[in-house]
C-alpha cells in the first residue's frame, strides 16, 4: 500500500455511497433493506483503484433496488 501510495493511487470508497457507473461496476442487486438504500451500493465484493482522476479498476458492488 506504501508504494500505491506514493504512486498516486487511492482506493475508491464505494459501500454506503450512491451507485456511480463511472466507478462502479454492478455485479448483482439486492433489495434494499430500506427505502434511503435503494441505487445506493449496500457491499463491496471487489475494491476499486484510481490513479489521479482516472479509474484503475471499477470496484465491483452489490446495489440496492
Amino acid at each position: 500500500m506504501k508504494y500505491f501510495e506514493q504512486n498516486k493511487v487511492t482506493p475508491i470508497e464505494s459501500t454506503g455511497k450512491d451507485f456511480d457507473d463511472n466507478l462502479h461496476e454492478a455485479v448483482t442487486t439486492f433489495p434494499a433493506p430500506s427505502e434511503d438504500m435503494r441505487g445506493k451500493v449496500i457491499d463491496t465484493t471487489t475494491k476499486g483503484y484510481m490513479i489521479d482522476d482516472k479509474v484503475l479498476r471499477h470496484a465491483k458492488v452489490v446495489v440496492g433496488q
